[in-house]
């Protein structure tokens, strides 16, 4: 069975922005190591369109981007929206039935399945389908944004700490 895992880069005061701050190369590292070692990713729609850079190799990218761009296009996609028509290579489109399509997919996958945006993650937070919440987080003070908790934080127990880069930890919660 399926882990659904939501983890994303957070700032001290909560919020996510990955225009304000961005992993380290050691950090970027250990993502690539994750989208490799990942069963698939489920988007919302904003989140999968911002994640499309990396279906096309831009010249300036280093080892790890291209690295990282294989790893992600490598993996299943399953896109949540309302909105779209068609997505891209190796990725599907949800039903409106959002919480039959996950029970499913947790069923008859193995692995963990990255969950990506705040948005969704509440969604399926609020079906109590997120087994686990990885924070990763940077030494930065943002004073506003997208918080990582997009609605009521849900009652969690702390089950791993790890320092992944220099001042960067990932915190990994289960649902309590």
């Amino acid at each position: 069975m399926a882990k659904l895992v939501f983890g994303m880069n957070q700032s001290l005061d909560g919020f996510v922005d990955h225009t304000q701050f961005g992993p380290s190369p050691t950090l970027f590292r250990h993502f690539i190591g994750e989208a490799e070692r990942q069963s698939g990713s489920i988007y919302g729609r904003r989140m999968y369109e911002i994640m499309r850079y990396w279906e096309e190799e831009h010249p300036e990218w280093d080892a790890d981007r291209l690295a990282y761009a294989a790893a992600w296009r490598r993996q299943p996609k399953w896109v949540v929206s309302r909105t779209l028509q068609s997505v891209g290579p190796n990725a599907s489109l949800v039903g409106d039935d959002l919480e039959c399509a996950m029970r499913k997919l947790k069923a008859e996958r193995d692995g963990d399945i990255a969950v990506a945006g705040p948005d969704l993650a509440r969604s399926l937070t609020d079906l109590g389908l997120i087994d686990e919440y990885r924070i990763y987080l940077h030494p930065v003070v943002l004073g506003r944004g997208k918080p990582y908790f997009a609605g009521p934080r849900p009652p969690l127990r702390l089950v791993a700490i790890d320092r992944i880069d220099g001042d960067v930890i990932r915190l990994t919660y289960a649902p309590a």
